[in-house]
């Protein structure tokens, strides 16, 4: 009888580890949460005077919050449920904004991407895009169905990883900058951008505003200075904000002013 390596054995162990973990959190965490009171987050806090004090002060400006899934894909699932959500008031910018997303395909083909699985990914985004506003527009209760459907969502997610992709290395002189090690921006795009659950910073959030032309103010929920208002921070800088998004250490969430 041959015997199986010990080696094989832990990583067996790991993978079904996580595969149990990622489990349990998909039936806690609904991919994008209900409407909430900013206020419920007082409750999760209230024995921490630091983060109570910055949650009321949070409370002047923002009143509601959208949990999103903490998978690793949380920044971009909640840029798109927030701003697909916005252009369902707003046909004007919708049109504008579907016609960014129409030329996306050929730039990103032109950069390299593969023409068949970009194509793939390119069609079911624009599936969705097409019906937030026109005459099949759909309503936001159908909306929250599409984004909480593992399947389309996920590749609405992937998307938007390759837009954020395409951009970073369209405009790698900038974003060089920001790499630490000796990474090329193409590496660090196919190990750290375009995989599925990997985090996102601001770098990530740049390029994805810049790309879409979409404003994102993401408000910093930390530990930091505990007499301050949490630091906000506007990607790209001197934007005008469409998508507001909560930070907390290693997480997303959408913000409701």
């Amino acid at each position: 009888m041959e015997m199986v390596p010990e080696s094989e054995i832990q990583d067996e162990g790991i993978l079904n580890q996580q595969r149990q973990i990622e489990k349990e959190v998909a039936e806690i965490h609904p991919l994008i949460g209900q409407l909430q009171p900013l206020t419920c987050l007082l409750q999760e806090y209230m024995d921490d005077p630091i983060y109570v004090n910055k949650l009321t002060k949070l409370t002047n400006v923002y009143h509601s919050l959208r949990r999103v899934r903490p998978d690793g894909n949380c920044f971009y699932r909640g840029f798109g449920f927030s701003y697909f959500e916005r252009l369902l008031e707003n046909e004007d910018e919708w049109k504008k904004f579907k016609a960014i997303v129409m030329g996306t395909k050929d730039q990103l083909i032109s950069q390299g991407f593969p023409k068949f699985t970009l194509e793939d990914f390119f069609d079911s985004f624009m599936e969705v895009v097409n019906r937030l506003g026109g005459e099949s527009k759909m309503d936001a209760e159908e909306l929250h169905r599409i984004f909480n459907d593992s399947g389309t969502s996920d590749y609405l997610v992937v998307y938007l990883r390759l837009i954020t992709s395409g951009q970073l290395q369209k405009e790698e002189d900038f974003y060089q900058n920001f790499l630490e090690g000796d990474k090329s921006m193409k590496e660090f795009c196919q190990q750290e951008v375009e995989p599925m659950y990997r985090e996102s910073d601001h770098m990530h959030a740049i390029a994805l505003g810049s790309g879409l032309n979409v404003g994102i103010r993401v408000v910093y929920l930390d530990r930091g200075e505990a007499t301050t208002n949490p630091p906000e921070h506007d990607f790209p800088e001197d934007c005008i904000p469409s998508v507001y998004l909560l930070y907390r250490p290693g997480h997303y969430d959408i913000l409701y002013k």
